[in-house]
């Protein structure tokens, strides 16, 4: 699989009703929350960066259009997270392996961990390949093998592809990572928390 593709789908389509506002657009170090998250899926360097969006598509959309992702929008983002993960595997090309799935308001993903999926997913052939924290438990993004694209497919509700992975647990193939949980935003306390964090990472 050394010479797999691996596209990365950034899920960012949300209407964030919790929070009241477009968590896409909230401002972080001076740019919005979204073009953080989508500068480092793109400095993976896989060649294939698809955003989804849906709501406020056209808002978020200019502010990220510049870097050069593909970008998709969900019309049916309401339904929950599952049309948006179904709107971004669909629009994949036919020649992609692998898709790695990444939440758009999780802007502390490094570029490394992104790189280190698709290593192991080139070097192992793992039908679902996922990073556990520095807490021992498993989170976000996951990148899932094109074998499993139909059982994405199939997924209904506001959920990703938490079903399909706890379905093939046994063909995880797990990366230990020195990293916390990376921090998503759906309140405003979780806002503050993630610009803490955020200060924290990039103080002096």
């Amino acid at each position: 699989m050394s010479e797999a593709r691996v596209a990365i789908v950034v899920l960012a389509a949300g209407a964030s009703r919790r929070l009241g506002r477009p968590k896409q657009l909230l401002d972080l170090d001076g740019e919005p929350l979204i073009r953080h998250t989508v500068r480092n899926a793109l400095a993976a360097e896989t060649g294939n960066v698809l955003v989804v969006l849906g709501n406020e598509a056209e808002r978020i959309s200019s502010e990220i259009a510049l870097l050069g992702p593909e970008i998709v929008v969900n019309p049916d983002f309401a339904i929950g997270q599952s049309s948006s993960m179904i709107a971004g595997i669909r629009a994949l090309s036919p020649d992609i392996d692998a898709a790695i799935l990444m939440l758009g308001d999780q802007p502390t993903v490094p570029p490394e961990l992104i790189v280190a999926l698709i290593d192991r997913f080139r070097a192992t052939g793992a039908a679902i390949v996922q990073p556990h924290y520095n807490d021992g438990k498993p989170g976000n993004p996951v990148l899932i093998s094109r074998a499993l694209f139909p059982e994405l497919l199939a997924v209904t509700g506001d959920i990703g592809a938490r079903e399909v992975v706890r379905a093939h647990r046994a063909e995880v193939e797990r990366i230990d990572v020195d990293l916390p949980h990376p921090l998503d935003v759906d309140s405003d306390e979780d806002y503050q928390r993630l610009r803490d964090a955020w200060g924290m990472r990039h103080c002096g």
